[in-house]
Parts: C-alpha cells; sequence; structure tokens
C-alpha cells in the first residue's frame, strides 16, 4: 500500500495490487494467531476510541483486536472528557495520552 495516508470507504478505494497485499497480510496475521505465535507489533501502544453514540460491536472488536496484537485501548465518552465542553479532539488527545 501507499506509504500517504488516505481514506479507506470503499473497494474502488485501493488498486487490485493493494488489496491483493492486503488480503494476503490478513492471512499471514490469521494463521500467527491460529498458530498462537506471539505476535505484538502494537505492544505499548494505545488506542483511544472517542463515540458521539454507544457502538459495542466497533468498540468490543477494536479492544479485541488491539489485545490480541499486544496494544491497549481506552474509550473516551463525552462525559469522561472535556468534549462534552466543546473542547476539540485534538485538546482532549494531546492531554490524555
Amino acid at each position: 500500500m501507499s506509504s500517504s495516508k488516505r481514506d479507506f470507504i470503499t473497494l474502488l478505494d485501493c488498486s487490485t495490487d493493494e488489496l491483493t497485499a492486503l488480503v494476503a497480510r490478513a492471512r499471514e496475521l490469521k494463521a500467527l494467531r491460529d498458530s498462537r505465535t506471539l505476535h505484538q507489533p502494537l505492544k505499548g501502544r494505545t488506542l483511544a476510541m472517542i463515540f458521539q453514540q454507544h457502538s459495542t460491536r466497533t468498540r468490543v472488536g477494536f479492544e479485541a483486536g488491539m489485545s490480541q496484537l499486544g496494544g491497549h485501548a481506552i474509550v473516551l465518552s463525552p462525559d469522561d472528557t472535556q468534549l462534552g465542553r466543546g473542547e476539540p479532539i485534538r485538546e482532549c488527545m494531546n492531554s490524555t495520552l
């Protein structure tokens, strides 16, 4: 995949080669997981998730994924931060992480 940041909204956002590489990498990661090989590329990393609406499936999926890859996930809600009082997300993230 390209090193520049891009949005991935539809399959049309990627070339055939990029999608092929993405599926191949997913297969590699799944094989590592299935063989119980320790693979923690996100060790020492924290994912902060900010939800404006409750999203159990998304939250649990990201928490499980971060855990499986060695990282940690936290949920920040408007009640837990100054977001509910209009503070920009960038300010919230700078003071939290």
